[in-house]
């Protein structure tokens, strides 16, 4: 049976030895064993970037100078995992998971489908057989081999309750559309990371049942990086819906622009999006880098160099706009000779514990600001999660094997075989999320004619009374950006969209769901009561 309490869609469970480990992935680097010296060498701890044995990050192996720098992008038309290379620690992750020929995603994870029944709520006892009911449901898809790696199954929400959960997030979307852009805007939606097609499926059948005249000026785009789960997705909706529209393409790589009032939704996405890892010098505070380097036996290392890379420097930048602090104690911080003190300690580390960044999100919140400016953000995901690998915002990593989930303490396995997935904090991502798309894009200058071009009676803008505002007081709440064409209002009106907020799961569904199609015999409601670990921005 599985437990639903605490993670909400990937379970975590006991852990076999590595040398059950080593036996089910024979090409799996694990941890080294620590070298023992001999009478006449002096020794040296295998882990080489954590001890004050200089100032310098310098690595022990001399040919890693000579290895070819790759990303993620560069390793897409490889058949097999590279040797003798180095990337940054996102391009790694992201070429574990997304490699179209190796990847965990478009090779070995299944996402749980139902099929096209529903669980009968009404007619289930209390949450211990729901959960049996779902574990039924789990073995329907047959014992793992003994050796060797399982079926990479896991679950959403979107799946376990559909259809409520997707008519939650239908509800949500169409009364902000019904408010501020009907019968003047189409009601256009962007999905990424769509799955089965299940969330887009449960959206669509509610504005067709519901707000008919809304269903006939829906547009539906989805936007998915796996081949296999598009044409999952066409077969699916195609009949159905002929309307959605389904896009093959990472969103890191979405060019076209977007002029139109919209909403991007992203349930259960970014917690697979790759991170970097940044780790402070304690004696300069000066941020280094994490470098994957892969050498010719395929043995993993990770190497600190000072950081060079742009996305990771803007990132950095960011936060330290929005004081958010990094993982470095404030005592250390504050004092240069407390941090002499503390590093002149018996093995004491010369750098701070590994943080890792969201650097691809911040990337797709640029991508939502440069080819979506007028859109509404709906996201979904972990805030917390148990069993993470040591570090700062550090990831849960695990695979399947013999029927069972296991849990890892390196990000560095082999690629294609483990789920790399990642906490949010939301409160920091709002934060980062109204920094950016409040300000301009870079190198642009003035208003942009494509965004003139959509006036509509319900716009977002003050341009026609702008010969006024010098005559009016006007002001720009707290709670509001700032209006897209940089004009406040010349009555003093609120302008602009509000800001996004943070919802606990419980919070959003009690507004949203309908709670009586999910309510067990006992009064218990698990479309509520579980998923205490995922959070919404809106």
């Amino acid at each position: 049976m599985i437990s639903l309490g605490t993670v909400s869609c990937r379970c975590i469970w006991n852990r076999p030895t590595h040398d059950l480990l080593r036996r089910a992935f024979s090409s799996t680097p694990l941890p080294a064993k620590t070298k023992v010296p001999t009478k006449n060498e002096p020794y040296v701890p295998r882990d080489k970037w954590n001890y004050n044995r200089s100032s310098l990050i310098q690595p022990s192996d001399t040919k890693i100078a000579d290895f070819k720098h790759v990303d993620a992008n560069s390793l897409e038309g490889a058949t097999e995992p590279p040797r003798g290379v180095k990337m940054l620690v996102r391009d790694f992750i992201e070429d574990s998971l997304y490699n179209p020929n190796y990847g965990y995603f478009p090779k070995q994870a299944t996402i749980f489908n139902a099929d096209d029944s529903t669980l009968d709520f009404e007619s289930l006892r209390d949450s211990a057989e729901f959960q049996e009911v779902v574990g039924q449901k789990y073995a329907a898809y047959g014992a793992d081999k003994y050796d060797g790696p399982g079926k990479q199954l896991w679950h959403t929400p979107t799946e376990l309750f559909k259809p409520w959960y997707g008519r939650a997030i239908a509800q949500c979307l169409v009364a902000e559309y019904l408010l501020k852009y009907f019968p003047y805007e189409d009601f256009i939606i962007y999905e990424i990371g769509a799955g089965n097609g299940t969330l887009a499926m449960d959206i669509l059948n509610y504005l067709q049942e519901q707000y008919p005249e809304v269903y006939e000026r829906t547009r539906y785009n989805i936007i998915e990086i796996s081949g296999n789960l598009v044409k999952l997705q066409k077969q699916r909706l195609s009949k159905a819906h002929p309307g959605v529209q389904v896009v093959h393409k990472s969103i890191f790589r979405w060019k076209t622009r977007e002029p139109a009032p919209c909403y991007f939704v992203a349930m259960e996405v970014i917690d697979n999006f790759a991170h970097d890892v940044v780790r402070y010098d304690l004696e300069t505070l000066k941020p280094y880098q994490g470098v994957v380097t892969v050498d010719s036996q395929g043995e993993f290392d990770m190497v600190y160099t000072p950081v060079t890379d742009p996305l990771i420097l803007e990132f950095l930048e960011l936060r330290r706009q929005l004081k958010h602090t990094p993982p470095v104690s404030r005592l250390l911080q504050s004092s240069g000779a407390l941090r002499k003190l503390y590093l002149s300690l018996p093995f004491a580390p010369n750098l701070s514990k590994e943080e890792y960044i969201p650097t691809r999100l911040l990337s797709l919140l640029r991508t939502l600001r440069n080819h979506f400016p007028r859109h509404r953000l709906l996201l979904s995901d972990f805030s917390t999660l148990p069993d993470r690998i040591p570090g700062v915002n550090s990831p849960v990593v695990q695979t399947r094997f013999r029927n069972t989930t296991v849990p890892c303490t390196t990000v560095l396995v082999r690629q294609g075989y483990f789920d790399i997935f990642f906490p949010t904090n939301f409160e920091r991502l709002r934060d980062m999320y109204e920094f950016i798309i409040s300000h301009p894009r870079p190198n642009s200058s003035g208003s942009d004619p494509s965004l003139q071009m959509r006036s509509t009676p319900l716009m977002t803008t003050s341009t026609s009374v702008a010969a006024g505002e010098g005559f009016f007081s006007s002001h720009i709440p707290s709670n509001r950006r700032n209006p897209l064409d940089g004009v406040n209002s010349a009555s003093g009106l609120p302008v602009g969209e509000r800001k996004s907020s943070v919802f606990t799961h419980s919070e959003f569904m009690e507004t949203y769901a309908d709670l009586s199609k999910t309510r067990l015999l006992n009064g218990e409601n698990p479309l509520i009561d579980f998923y205490k670990n995922v959070k919404f921005l809106f």
